[in-house]
């Protein structure tokens, strides 16, 4: 049982936990004097001196101290916002790390033989032959559009090139 115990306690989930617990212990008592030191005192400037923690109403012998609850509510509220935007970061990194994983897996393909090596490659944007933009025309040396039938200049009719292109990407 003792050894049952000291695997459960020593997993990573559950020494992450108890760190997590201990920072924001430590991180309310930051935000606790955060709102009464500063927030509070700022609010009840505005609005005309009033102590939120003097507030209270008594119903017989006891007495309901709700100006306490408005500085727990307000506690609470910075403390799931700044929750909040640390998940929100945290989200963002993880999405950024998978969209590289992403990138990098859609770059080759995984397969992998018996000696550890890839086998295939795929092929990106750049590997791929793209045709020119221009040529030069074989009887005055000007240079034209690539797509051009005939030069510009000498008026001559060119060769078809279109097809040899296509006959050079395929091998």
């Amino acid at each position: 049982m003792f050894k049952e115990f000291k695997e459960f306690a020593l997993k990573g989930n559950v020494v992450d936990l108890a760190v997590g617990v201990v920072i924001g212990a430590a991180f309310q008592s930051i935000v606790n004097s955060l709102v009464n030191d500063i927030i509070m005192p700022t609010i009840s400037i505005i609005t005309g001196k009033i102590d939120f923690s003097n507030m209270m109403f008594t119903v017989g012998n006891n007495s309901i101290k709700y100006g306490n609850f408005i500085t727990a509510i307000v506690n609470f509220l910075i403390i799931s916002f700044s929750i909040f935007l640390v998940v929100r970061y945290i989200n963002k990194l993880n999405k950024l790390e998978k969209s590289r994983i992403k990138d990098l897996n859609d770059k080759l393909i995984s397969k992998i033989d018996k000696n550890g090596t890839l086998k295939k490659y795929k092929k990106s944007k750049e590997d791929v032959p793209t045709e020119p933009e221009t040529k030069i025309c074989p009887y005055c040396l000007t240079e034209i559009k690539y797509k051009a039938t005939r030069c510009p200049n000498c008026t001559s009719e060119l060769p078809d090139l279109t097809s040899t292109v296509s006959d050079e990407s395929s091998k």
